[in-house]
Formats: C-alpha cells, sequence, structure tokens
C-alpha cells in the first residue's frame, strides 16, 4: 500500500496535513528526518503509517504515560498491535512486554525513557526486528531545551546497536535546540521538516491586568465552548476552579497531585463536555485529543516561550477561531526572577541535597546503586527543615548530572504475594468465604504469586471473582492482616533510581560551567517572556514565529496589537513607516508591515505619494 492507501485503511483520512508525507517520504527512504511540528499538527501520523509499511517493530520513546496508554489503545480500535513500558510496572510484566515486542507480531512499543539503560531492555534489544527509533518530545534531549530529561540521552547511545532510521518529533524547538537534537541523535546528516508554526484560527490577546478573576470571567462570557486555564500551583487550580464554580460556570481543576481514577475522571469530563472549563497546571493538556477547544487563558505568566506556545497551541485543533489569552502584571514578572533565585540553588546547596537524600532513606557511602525510591519530597524537606522548591531543583540538576533519574507522577500498580504455605492454605480459617475463590482466581492467574509480589489486573480479578474493585480491595486487606497475603496497594508516587552507589562528599560531579551556562539559558527565556508580553508594536503571532527562527513571518491580523493597529489613522501610521525607514522603502516592505488588508493602505499610499506627502517607492 502507499502512505495514503495506509492513512485511508487506518484513520479513514483522504489526505495528509501539511509537510506529514514529506517526513513519511524521508522516514521510508531510510533517512533520519526531525519533524517540528505544532500541537495538533498530526505528529503520530509520522512515524505510524511509515512504521505500518515496514516490517518489523517501531521503538516510540515518549516521557508522557497517559499518551503512550491512549495511543496504545486508539492503536488496537484500529486493529493494529501496539505494546507500552513504562515505569509503575514491575519486572515481570516488563518481561512479558518485551517478550511480545520481540517474537509476538506488534508493530509498535512504546517506551518511557528511563527503561532505556536497564539491563532487562538491553538483553531484550537484540531480538527485535526494530523498524524506525521514534522520538517523541525530542526537544528533551537537548541540555538547551526548556524541558530537558537525562534519560533521552539514553537514545543516542542505543543507536549504534541499531541500523534503523531516527524519526524526531517535537512541537518546539529554536534552531539552537534542532541543532542540538539532531547531533546528540547522530544524525547521519541533518534533515530538519519544519512546518510553519503559524496558527491562522488561533488569536494571541496579551492583557494587563490588576484583577485577573474578574478579566477571566469576563473572557468566559464573551467566548463559548470549552477551555482551558493555566496556573502556576495546584493550590491555585484548585481556588480558581471553585471561584468558576461559585460565579455559575461549570468547571473542575486538575494536577498532578491527583490520584490516577481522578485524573481519568476529570479528564473524560471535560473532553465529553460534562465540565466547560479545566483549570490546571502544565500538567494538563499532554496527549488529550480534544479538538473543539476555544480557549487557553494562562493565568499566570509562564516562563519561556517555548511552554507558552505549546500549550496555547492546544486551542483549535479542530481549524476553528480559538482564543490564546496570557494576563500578567508586574507581580508575575517579580515571581519570575524569585524563581530564577530557587531553579537554580547554589552547587554547596545541591550537593548537601545530595547527601541528605541518601542519609534519609539510610544509603550508606559505597552502596545504593540500582535502589529504586518512593520519593516523598515533602517529606524529606519536613525532616530537614527545607524549603520544596530549591530542593526539586537541586534533585532535578542533580538528575542531569547522571546521579539518578527521577519519575515524576507514576502510577504503581497494586502487587500481591501469598505468604500462606501452599500446603496449609486450604486450612486456613478465613472471615469470608469470597476469600477462597479470590486465592484460587489469583493462583492460577499468576504463576510467580508464591515467591514474590506480582503486579494484578485489579479490573480483571474482581470480574472474575464477581465483586467490584472497592470490594476485592477489601477482601485483600483482610487476607493481609489475616497473614496469608502481602498485600502493596496501589499508589501514585514519585519515583528516584539511583544509577551509582553514593559517593564521598566532594567527589559529586556537578559541573559549575554548564550550570552558569543553564542558568543564562534560563535568563533569556525569562527575558524573551518578558518581552513579549510588554511589547507594543510588533504583531503576537510574528514575535513567537521570529524566536522559533521563522523570519518570513507576517502580522496574524488576529492579536491584540494588530486589532489595535486598525483603530489608527491609516496617513498617519503610513508616514511613521516610511520615516522609520529614512524615506526608502519599497512596497513589500509596506505591505508586510501593515499585514492583512494592506489593499487599503496601499490606495493611500499612492493618494499621498501623488500629493507629494511621502516620496515615492523604490521598484
Amino acid at each position: 500500500m502507499t502512505p495514503k492507501e495506509v492513512l485511508k485503511t487506518y484513520w479513514g483520512y483522504e489526505a495528509f496535513r501539511p509537510m506529514q508525507e514529506d517526513i513519511i517520504q524521508d522516514a521510508l527512504a531510510g533517512r533520519d528526518v526531525l519533524a517540528i511540528l505544532p500541537t495538533g499538527g498530526g505528529k503520530s501520523v509520522c512515524f505510524q503509517v511509515p512504521s505500518l509499511m515496514k516490517e518489523g517493530i517501531a521503538l516510540v520513546i515518549t516521557p508522557l504515560i497517559a499518551l503512550m496508554k491512549d495511543q496504545v489503545q486508539n492503536l488496537s480500535e484500529r486493529g493494529i498491535r501496539a505494546i507500552a513500558v513504562h515505569s509503575g510496572m514491575d519486572r515481570q510484566d516488563v518481561e512479558l512486554a518485551l517478550n511480545n515486542a520481540a517474537y509476538g507480531d506488534y508493530k509498535f512499543l512504546y517506551l518511557s525513557p528511563e527503561r532505556l539503560s536497564t539491563r532487562l531492555f538491553q538483553g531484550w534489544l537484540g531480538r527485535m526486528n526494530i523498524s524506525f527509533i521514534v522520538v517523541d518530545e525530542a526537544h528533551c534531549i537537548s541540555q538547551w531545551g526548556y524541558d530537558f530529561r537525562p534519560n533521552y540521552l539514553e537514545i543516542g547511545k542505543i543507536r549504534s546497536r541499531i541500523d534503523a532510521p531516527v524519526i524526531a518529533i517535537t512541537a518546539t524547538a529554536t534552531p539552537l535546540v534542532a541543532k542540538d537534537i539532531m547531533e546528540r541523535l547522530s544524525f547521519r546528516e541533518e534533515n530538519l521538516k519544519v512546518s510553519g508554526f503559524e496558527r491562522e484560527n488561533l488569536s494571541y490577546i496579551v492583557r494587563r491586568s490588576e484583577d485577573k478573576q474578574g478579566q477571566l470571567l469576563s473572557i468566559l462570557e464573551a467566548v463559548p465552548g470549552s477551555g482551558i486555564v493555566y496556573v502556576r500551583n495546584r493550590k491555585k487550580a484548585e481556588e480558581i476552579a471553585d471561584i468558576l464554580r461559585q460565579s455559575g460556570v461549570s468547571a473542575s481543576w486538575y494536577h498532578a497531585g491527583m490520584g490516577p481514577e481522578l485524573r481519568s475522571l476529570r479528564q473524560e469530563q471535560w473532553k465529553s463536555g460534562a465540565v466547560r472549563v479545566m483549570v490546571s497546571t502544565n500538567a494538563f493538556g499532554m496527549g488529550i485529543d480534544k479538538a473543539d477547544v476555544r480557549f487557553v487563558v494562562h493565568y499566570d505568566l509562564p516562563d519561556s516561550p517555548e511552554a507558552y506556545f505549546q500549550e496555547a497551541g492546544r486551542g483549535g485543533r479542530d481549524g476553528a477561531h480559538s482564543w490564546a489569552v496570557l494576563l500578567w502584571n508586574d507581580r508575575d514578572i517579580q515571581r519570575l526572577r524569585q524563581i530564577e533565585a530557587v531553579s537554580f540553588p547554589s552547587l554547596e546547596f545541591i550537593e548537601d541535597i545530595y547527601h541528605k537524600i541518601h542519609i534519609f532513606h539510610e544509603i550508606p557511602y559505597e552502596s545504593g546503586a540500582g535502589r529504586q525510591l518512593k520519593l516523598d519530597i515533602r517529606a524529606f524537606c519536613a525532616h530537614f527543615h527545607l524549603q520544596l522548591a530549591p530542593v526539586y531543583y537541586a534533585i532535578k540538576y542533580l538528575e542531569r548530572e547522571g546521579h539518578w533519574t527521577l519519575t515524576e507522577d507514576t502510577d504503581i500498580a497494586t502487587r500481591v504475594q501469598i505468604t500462606a504455605d501452599r500446603t496449609a492454605l486450604y486450612g486456613i480459617d478465613l472471615p469470608d468465604g469470597r476469600m477462597v475463590p479470590l486465592l484460587e482466581t489469583l493462583m492460577r492467574t499468576y504463576t510467580g504469586i508464591f515467591s514474590y509480589p506480582v503486579t494484578i489486573d485489579e479490573d480483571y480479578i474482581a470480574a472474575r471473582c464477581g465483586v467490584s474493585v472497592p470490594e476485592l480491595r477489601q477482601l485483600l486487606y483482610g487476607l493481609s492482616i489475616n497473614h496469608v497475603i502481602r498485600y502493596i496497594p496501589a499508589d501514585h508516587a514519585d519515583i528516584l533510581f539511583i544509577l551509582h552507589d553514593r559517593l564521598y562528599p566532594g567527589n559529586v560531579q556537578l559541573s559549575p560551567e554548564r550550570w552558569k551556562l543553564l542558568r543564562s539559558t534560563y535568563r533569556e527565556r525569562v527575558q524573551a517572556m518578558k518581552d513579549y508580553v510588554q511589547e507594543e508594536d510588533e504583531c503576537r503571532s510574528r514575535f513567537l514565529l521570529r524566536y522559533f527562527g521563522q523570519e518570513d513571518g507576517k502580522d496574524c491580523g488576529r492579536c491584540d496589537i494588530c486589532r489595535e493597529r486598525r483603530r489608527e489613522d491609516p496617513t498617519q501610521r503610513l508616514k511613521a513607516l516610511i520615516a522609520a525607514r529614512g524615506g526608502k522603502y519599497t512596497l513589500a516592505e509596506i505591505r508586510t508591515a501593515m499585514g492583512p488588508g494592506e489593499d487599503a493602505y496601499l490606495g493611500r499610499l499612492r493618494e499621498m505619494i501623488d500629493r507629494g506627502e511621502v516620496p515615492p517607492y523604490i521598484q
């Protein structure tokens, strides 16, 4: 089949979106390709179509567990075999999944980046027929990217073992970051495909406001449909959602501190339209497939144009007109300065946190490699009387330096081990008759359950036993207090994986020069964000396009600055533009500067030239 036939067969579309077919053809020709496509630009199709056309299994590396699960489910519903391996799975489940990936005729293996360096994955890698190495959120591999993740560096290492093309995809990358991505992924030749960053149906609006609550309510009254309101922290998400509900707006809140069941419920309520407005931290939106988002409001000022552009781009993915509104005031600027201070704690503080983490988990010197720790950062900070923010960033910098990996907001499934002796099991007097069939079901389903705690599928076991999931949990708890099983309930936590034995003081590598460069890069991003909101003349869209290296952008005609321009006297505006160019200008320059509706300006310009009010343009 041709790419278009594959697209039609599995997705029902007649044609590709801009740039998709070029990326697919490069991949099928065996070329490494970096694709920069805007949010909602159809990134998944760019690797899924060529993977279906080639023998073997595509290795898809992505940090977003929710996105993994959604894509595996979506592919399965289309009759395409896909499987995922991520943190939160125990060894037995991972090994089964990798076995299926190697021998089970699957087309896609979704993998979280921290799994790449494990011995288990490395052992199975050589047995797989890899068709493509797909790197989602590819900016995470660049130390200059706004969301660098050290685990991504392992992707470059496995290229020496796999002779397969790379398809790297991201929505946001400056020219510097794009070049760094291709170098770190060992591209055989540079090959960058950039879809225009323009969002012609999106209006960027910036409002300076001392009454953000009132401004937000006005926006919600004026703009129909569903949307997202981004805020800076979990507490604020809950507060703003409550305020909106009290004002009669259907709203809910979402952040990474919620359990998996509640997160799934909130997502579904918003996607179905049962909830109109989701107030959220930046944890919400990744992998959420909802096309008819009519507005995205940033209640607080983001700390980088990359983050802002990606989040704002979740509006209007159906092509209909949508609004991206950013509210700000002087307190936001001050907050960004404070964030810089806590985001880059001193190297002495960072090393101190390294040792305190080991002390907290009772890990002595020259030991700890391979330990997987459940990190309760709030309990850690309370124990040592430390502020949470600088501790978090110290842990992240230590991750960047290769001392450990941090996987945040991990869903840990329920695990069970039968501790009672197999021969004596049926002689135990159990308080609930349903416990006997439950034990029999567990024994038949999980062969290693007497040897170690195994991950169980609560929905499946509950259905087999004819009970609800809450009832199943009560039965498991009852078996545990009767010393029949070891019961480890499902959890949601941050996991810290220690990569090497604990080092002695003075031996912790921290790279002072890198620390300085990263701080400088952060300042540049913050300054760009300040310039964006304080801009009074340049089109918002053009500003963002220029930041991402697209110099040929045109005025959008829809942002707040373009709208304000249309209210100006055209004669004075033309005179000002020509004067700024010293009286030497071309017709093309006037067209570009005026943006949409320039024909009306050109008519006025001819009249002014005829009257001698301005010099003629250069041919």
